[in-house]
């Protein structure tokens, strides 16, 4: 192999490192891909062009451009379990789960340097404040219009952002262990009165229904004598010894006519 050769195959190495080392990068940071769910903000020195581009493909000028990528998705964020003092002074833990979406990018990069921090700041707060102002049994029994009351509040901090609060959910509440068992003191205290008052009102209705049937029976005097036939049917089906109950205006014929029959003598 010559010296010609040999230069030559220098020159092609040093050319191929120099194009990965310099050249692909360049070539790399002016093209940008924006997803279909992404929108791109462009800074050209440091000056915003004035419009959102994206999706697809686009082209910067190299150490002039700068691309900021923001995503349009509906995000979710968890708040952690936080220890708060109801309105009627009983400290509960309460956990959150906060959904936003990306509505203006431009504001969101521009207006706040942190966007995704700021929400989880104010949500945090609001849901504190707005559950402090409640009563216990307004948090347990109303949850749906807090969550709409901490959504409203958020929603309205956030729109400066060019951010959209969607959805606020409170997942969980934790109360004190001696109020758990008070609770369930009192819920079983009115299940034993529901229970009670449904047994009178029972033992009522029954009472209305013996009256009536007492009412008809002593006003057809046929219908007692059905009744008694029906008793003696029931009570030999049962083959059972038999009982049969006479009525005391029998007994006062049988001695009616055996008075009749001694006077006669």
């Amino acid at each position: 192999m010559t010296e010609a050769c040999i230069g030559s195959l220098g020159f092609l190495v040093i050319g191929i490192i120099f194009i990965i080392s310099f050249v692909l990068p360049v070539v790399l940071s002016i093209i940008k891909i924006v997803n279909q769910y992404e929108r791109g903000i462009r800074l050209r020195l440091g000056r915003y062009v004035g419009h959102v581009e994206g999706p697809g493909l686009i082209i910067l000028i190299p150490f002039i451009d700068k691309m900021i990528i923001v995503d349009t998705r509906e995000t979710p964020m968890n708040l952690p379990s936080q220890e708060v003092i109801t309105a009627d002074n009983i400290t509960i833990k309460v956990s959150a789960v906060v959904y936003f979406q990306v509505v203006h990018p431009d504001k969101a990069v521009l207006q706040n340097q942190d966007y995704a921090a700021s929400i989880f700041q104010i949500a945090q707060t609001t849901l504190r404040n707005v559950v402090g102002q409640s009563e216990l049994d307004e948090i347990l029994q109303q949850r749906e219009r807090i969550n709409e009351k901490i959504r409203e509040i958020v929603d309205e901090n956030t729109q400066r952002w060019g951010v959209k609060i969607t959805l606020v959910e409170i997942k969980d509440i934790e109360l004190p262990e001696t109020l758990q068992k008070a609770m369930a003191k009192q819920a079983e205290a009115e299940r034993e009165r529901r229970a009670k008052i449904i047994s009178a009102e029972a033992e009522f209705q029954a009472a209305q229904k013996l009256v009536e049937a007492a009412n008809l029976i002593s006003s057809q005097p046929v219908a007692l004598q059905l009744r008694f036939f029906q008793l003696l049917s029931d009570i030999a089906s049962k083959g059972s010894n038999m009982v049969i109950p006479l009525p005391t205006e029998l007994f006062a014929f049988f001695a009616k006519n055996i008075n009749g029959e001694k006077k006669n003598e």
